[in-house]
């Protein structure tokens, strides 16, 4: 069997476990969410923090529990790592410095997972599993909740309530996220990942030097890595390491984690605002991308030109021979397109354009199908901006699934839309003109630039792979690094938040013979070209910098 046959393959694997995971788990997410019942544990969960899981909750006390509780989350994660060295299962390793504990904090708890240090040299079984593991249920729990306001926003009418946070953020860790992280974690321990709390042994020898490696609760940290859309891993090597993805079957369910809830909470979209075909609306449109990019990636690394690739049958350098190049072009593409930043290749090996493909899904917005809750909530913004564009086009007032969309509703979504552009744009062009940060560039010239631009469109769009030929271990970076992730994550959020109060404040606007029809696949196209026009707009220049300017080269 050749290569891309095999990619081809398993792409079509892929999407086939996709489907048939979709109908029933959205289906169970959008019950969860509308429940009125609250489970034993969870109650007791509500008593320990004070939460009373029936008040209704209008946008901004919505969103003051999202801050609260994120910001618990970053101090306790960072004193966690600054006291290191005095915990218990530390494996020997001494406290974090306080710029890099604050870009951890700050990483993992924006659901971000960037990495300016090495897991298997820093990280003791504590802190990965008590404050790692942890944001990597939570801050993926916090994502669906705000996904799950806006859905309200649009589905209610005449009242300002959006539910309330801590109910959905305990059903979303209790009802979803734990059990089926729980099978996957021993999926993957059967495939061979490693699930222990071992420490530290010598394995052998390594060009003149002893070589050690330590173990970990790698198995339970995996599962939840990409079923959240998180991404860090254990090991710096991430999922090329064959502790964390030995197989490549294993390498294949992990990028099925990591799209299952993106893909299904379409559907749990459609069943609350009550049509199944707007899910099937938005499901189109991110699938349609998301298959886009594939075939792109693939096409790019597999006839790159010159003798040594078509020798080695397309661009292998910086791939793992153990998944081949169609498997890693999946991997790559779906990482970048949603929030995970987990990688099992080298993203700055890529040829120039498969390296400003990965680029240009984070930039994108990673809504195709993007990250866990906030995928569906940033392609829910765009699709408001399309029908926006729809009513301008004929001179009409926009609606979207009933709701009129005036000026406060289209400030919000614009505001929303550039927030993140401006981080990642802002913070890139400071880096490039100070003296300073250029001296962590381990390249010249375009791949230097993409480096950069790469670190920051990341951080801003809360990813966390990295082409990793940047120093990223300095002040500089954990700090603008650090800023560029909380806001990424959290002001955006607010304007979604702010955009569901308004909507659902609304009373519903009923549909005539010239209301667009949004559930139809004419939609689904101009939603997908607006996506794409956007971002074109907003980053070519950047691009043309960077990506676009070594693959002419090349």
């Amino acid at each position: 069997m050749g290569p891309v046959l095999a990619g081809v393959l398993q792409l079509l694997a892929l999407i086939a476990a996709l489907a048939l995971a979709h109908k029933p788990l959205g289906t169970y997410m959008a019950k969860i969410y509308t429940s009125d019942k609250h489970w034993r544990v969870e109650k007791w969960i509500y008593k320990a923090i004070g939460a009373d899981p029936e008040t209704e909750m209008r946008w901004p006390a919505y969103l003051r529990g999202v801050l609260a509780f994120s910001a618990v989350g970053v101090l306790f994660l960072y004193l966690l790592q600054r006291l290191q060295g005095v915990l218990p299962g530390s494996l020997g390793f001494a406290s974090i410095d306080p710029d890099q504990a604050f870009n951890t904090a700050a990483s993992f708890v924006s659901n971000t997972n960037w990495q300016s240090y090495y897991g298997e040299q820093a990280m003791g079984h504590v802190v990965q599993t008590a404050g790692l593991a942890v944001q990597n249920f939570v801050s993926a729990a916090v994502g669906m909740a705000v996904a799950v306001a806006l859905v309200r926003g649009f589905a209610r009418s005449r009242t300002g309530g959006l539910g309330n946070f801590w109910a959905d953020l305990v059903r979303g860790v209790v009802r979803v996220l734990v059990p089926i992280a729980v099978v996957g974690a021993l999926v993957l321990v059967a495939c061979g990942v490693i699930q222990n709390f071992s420490g530290i042994h010598e394995v052998g020898q390594f060009m003149g030097g002893s070589q050690q490696w330590n173990g970990g609760a790698v198995a339970s940290q995996e599962a939840i890595k990409e079923l959240g859309t998180n991404g860090g891993g254990y090991f710096n090597a991430n999922s090329a390491h064959p502790f964390e993805n030995p197989t490549p079957f294993s390498n294949l369910f992990e990028i099925f984690l990591i799209l299952l809830i993106p893909f299904s909470i379409t559907r749990t979209f459609g069943i609350m605002v009550g049509s199944v075909k707007q899910g099937y609306a938005i499901l189109a449109t991110m699938a349609t991308i998301w298959v886009g990019f594939v075939a792109l990636m693939m096409w790019t690394e597999f006839s790159h030109h010159g003798p040594a690739f078509e020798a080695a049958g397309g661009a292998t350098e910086g791939k793992e021979v153990r998944f081949g190049i169609g498997a890693s072009s999946i991997f790559a593409v779906s990482t970048t397109l949603t929030s995970t930043g987990a990688v099992d290749s080298f993203h700055s090996s890529f040829t120039g354009l498969g390296g400003g493909i990965t680029l240009l899904g984070m930039m994108l917005g990673e809504i195709a199908p993007g990250g866990v809750g906030s995928g569906l909530y940033g392609m829910l913004i765009m699709a408001v901006i399309a029908v926006f564009i729809a009513g301008l086009m004929v001179g009409r007032t926009p609606e979207y699934l009933g709701k009129k969309i005036g000026s406060r509703e289209i400030k919000l979504a614009a505001c929303y839309i550039l927030i993140t552009p401006a981080l990642v744009l802002v913070f890139t062009a400071f880096a490039m003109a100070l003296p300073t940060p250029a001296n962590s560039m381990t390249n010249s010239g375009a791949h230097g630039f993409s480096e950069i631009l790469y670190a920051y469109t990341s951080g801003a769009n809360n990813n966390g792979s990295a082409f990793a030929g940047l120093n990223a271990d300095t002040q500089w970076f954990n700090t603008t690094i650090g800023l560029a992730m909380l806001l990424g994550r959290f002001l955006p959020m607010v304007f979604v938040l702010a955009l569901a109060g308004s909507l659902a404040e609304q009373k519903p606007v009923p549909a005539t013979a010239g209301t667009l029809r949004t559930d139809k696949p004419l939609y689904a196209g101009l939603l997908a070209g607006t996506i794409i026009i956007i971002t074109g707009l907003t980053y070519f220049p950047a691009l043309a910098l960077g990506p676009l300017a070594e693959g002419l080269a090349g």
